[in-house]
């Protein structure tokens, strides 16, 4: 009995592609307000069909960034990830088709690389495979990034040095505090370094003011 000859790669994702047809949009995104298809309705619709006909895929990540970001009135502080995937797409035969998506996502903990390759693995299918939308697929979470402030750390490090009372480095003093996320940490240290320094300053400049304030003579004990 002769073997049946296995499909090429490229015959099998069109094969592929016939039988899942089009993925609603069934998820919904309650904040943003719109409809997408997510990671999971997309894998579920696929998967029967890439098993049928043989098909596996592999991923290999080619590139990774990670940083952190403030969103939002109260600054937030999330992780956002930015990864690059080569996936291969392997027929049962041995040839290959090869996808390189790219994927982002945020987290407020430890799940944004996560998220961000479940983004990159739904993009390499939906393309890969053309499967049909009615309009651009956005991701289930979006956020919008806090303006950043930004701090004349020369004009806050003259002020302090010019200071000359302790109410006006104690309103120096808040700024720092409100803003430290925004200044540089060798800077910010600095300015901290300098706002001591005129602490002491001040402070000294108000005792020996007080020591030499001249106290009001008794002409009582004066003779006439």
């Amino acid at each position: 009995m002769s073997e049946t000859k296995a499909m090429p790669i490229a015959q099998a994702l069109n094969e592929v592609m016939k039988e899942v047809g089009a993925v609603k949009k069934n998820d919904r995104n309650s904040a943003q307000g719109f409809n997408f298809r997510g990671i999971d309705a997309v894998v579920n619709a696929v998967s029967p069909a890439l098993q049928k006909h043989g098909v596996i895929v592999v991923p290999s990540v080619e590139e990774y960034d990670y940083a952190s970001v403030e969103i939002g009135k109260n600054r937030t502080v999330m992780g956002h990830v930015k990864v690059k995937v080569t996936y291969t797409f392997i027929g049962a035969g041995g040839d290959a088709i090869k996808a390189t998506v790219v994927g982002e996502a945020m987290d407020s903990g430890d799940k944004a690389t996560a998220k961000a390759m479940s983004v990159a693995f739904r993009t390499a299918l939906l393309q890969t495979l053309s499967l049909p939308t009615d309009e651009p697929d956005p991701d289930s979470q979006s956020y919008e990034r806090s303006e950043r402030v930004v701090v004349d750390t020369k004009a806050l490090a003259q002020a302090i040095a010019d200071a000359t009372d302790l109410d006006a480095l104690a309103k120096l003093g808040a700024y720092i505090t409100k803003h430290k996320n925004d200044i540089e940490p060798t800077i910010l240290e600095t300015l901290r370094i300098s706002f001591k320094e005129a602490q002491n300053r001040v402070g000294t400049m108000k005792v020996v003011e007080t020591s030499t304030t001249e106290e009001p003579r008794d002409d009582s004990t004066n003779l006439s």
